[in-house]
């Protein structure tokens, strides 16, 4: 890392809402195999209530954050929020400021600052993290003495039936940003950017909503994606995987040497399996590129029956995806040998030693969140930065790695390193007041809740949380109001 000083995370705080869908009780409604559902995806998914949306959510872990970590509002100058399920395409942030505003108010507490930013970051699931950077980059120049806040916060919904129903989720992280944090730095000096344009890999064009057949089981407006299965998984490891090289050779680090070294991997979670298969694929990817062990490569593809030189060639490959779309061919696999050898690697017991060790901290509680969008990797870290610190493990100055990706898609690798003293900001994360008191939804509960937004039948009154009041009706010339949302904080 870097040796002058650098911004980054002081503090993190966790949303999800109360209600809960257990996976193996999902799979008992639905005929899928819970043992495969459990290792491929998790243990259980948060859904929204009627009450609440990505904004509410956003606003609870927003002010969580400031009173669990007594920020003074005052000196807050930034507030951006990751997210790619607005329901408003005007304004994003601003929304959240003005609920927190009346909360704080009404807990006695000062406003946040008039002089404040207040941007909303859109792009998949990497919104978050470009609103990250952007907090660094503030509290680095020109906000270097005052505070910045990013919340990442989504809603993953599908529609019932469909391959992705099992990984849906909702949820929103919070981050207190500052020139000189308390829980870890973000090393921006050596990160890794990828992008490129996939086409029909995960998106929400607004003209679906007036397509016959869209969500036609569905009872009220959904927000449910337009996905492509494995294509969309070809994206995501073609990405990160740019994304982690840049990154490695602005640290001037072969793979090996940096895979061995590094104490935590933290990927975008859409689902469990999903950063194991990209780190096989990563592990498999530096062997070829001549990193480290290549002994250890020629044993892999004898037992993939692989040809090392196709391993070889897709290595300094630049497989153009969307070419392939236009082609008719998004069902190819433009690294079948790669992928072949990284699914004999991810049997192998030491690389699953390896995983344990890099990517075990926070492990299970991300499990339970479900897909959480932008929102998923921040969730990571926090989870894994409160285990640490409760097993009073020794991360200061630890060298971990962010990778963030959203489809369409972009990529982000990002070194960070816990400071010195890192525990008593990551205690104060407190996850398990987030997870507490979930309410486990029926089979009848979760599927009207799903297709029509209502729960009857579930005893919830909300309590220190923000509420949608109420709704805009007004279409007049003199004011309008139509379909504009009025919020409150319960206490």
């Amino acid at each position: 890392m870097n040796q002058q000083a650098m911004p980054g995370v002081s503090a993190m705080s966790l949303y999800v809402p109360r209600f809960r869908v257990p996976l193996n009780e999902w799979c008992e409604w639905t005929g899928n195999n819970w043992d495969k559902v459990r290792a491929v995806v998790g243990h259980s998914f948060r859904v929204c209530g009627e009450h609440e949306n990505v904004y509410t959510m956003a606003a609870n872990a927003a002010l969580r954050l400031i009173l669990q970590n007594d920020i003074d509002p005052r000196q807050v100058g930034f507030l951006g929020l990751g997210t790619e399920s607005s329901t408003d395409n005007a304004a994003g942030a601003v929304i959240v400021r003005g609920m927190l505003d009346r909360a704080l108010e009404g807990l006695g507490l000062p406003r946040l600052s008039r002089n404040l930013e207040v941007p909303e970051f859109k792009h998949a699931c990497l919104g978050g993290i470009y609103g990250l950077k952007t907090a660094l980059r503030y509290v680095a120049f020109d906000g270097r003495d005052r505070l910045a806040i990013v919340v990442s916060a989504d809603v993953a919904e599908y529609e019932r039936g469909s391959s992705g129903e099992q990984t849906q989720g909702a949820g929103a992280v919070a981050m207190l940003v500052e020139s000189r944090p308390r829980l870890f730095e973000v090393d921006l000096f050596h990160a890794g950017s990828a992008s490129d344009y996939r086409g029909p890999d995960f998106r929400k064009p607004f003209a679906r909503h007036f397509t016959e057949g869209y969500a036609s089981k569905t009872k009220r407006v959904s927000d449910f994606p337009v996905f492509s299965g494995e294509y969309s998984t070809y994206s995501y490891i073609d990405e990160t995987v740019h994304a982690v090289e840049a990154m490695l050779s602005r640290l001037d680090v072969s793979a090996g040497s940096y895979y061995r070294s590094v104490k935590s991997l933290f990927f975008h979670r859409p689902y469990h399996l999903m950063p194991v298969r990209a780190m096989s694929f990563l592990y498999v990817r530096g062997l070829a590129r001549g990193d480290h062990h290549q002994d250890e490569l020629q044993e892999l593809c004898a037992e993939a029956k692989i040809d090392v030189a196709d391993v070889m060639r897709e290595a300094s490959s630049a497989p153009d995806l969307f070419a392939h779309v236009l082609s008719g061919n998004i069902q190819i696999d433009p690294y079948a040998a790669t992928s072949a050898v990284a699914a004999v690697l991810r049997k192998r017991q030491g690389f699953r030693e390896l995983l344990l060790a890099k990517m075990s901290l926070g492990g299970e509680v991300t499990r339970s969140l479900g897909n959480l969008y932008s929102a998923a990797l921040p969730a990571w870290i926090a989870a894994g930065l409160e285990e640490g610190a409760t097993k009073s493990e020794q991360l200061a100055g630890a060298n971990m790695v962010a990778v963030g990706y959203g489809s369409g898609d972009a990529a982000e690798s990002i070194p960070i390193s816990p400071v010195e003293g890192y525990e008593a900001a990551a205690r104060r994360i407190d996850t398990k007041k987030a997870l507490d008191f979930a309410i486990d939804l029926t089979k009848e509960q979760y599927e009207h809740l799903h297709d029509h937004r209502e729960l009857p039948g579930v005893d919830y009154a909300p309590q220190s949380e923000f509420v949608i009041s109420r709704v805009g009706t007004a279409y007049e010339s003199a004011f309008q109001d139509l379909g504009i949302e009025y919020y409150d904080y319960v206490r």
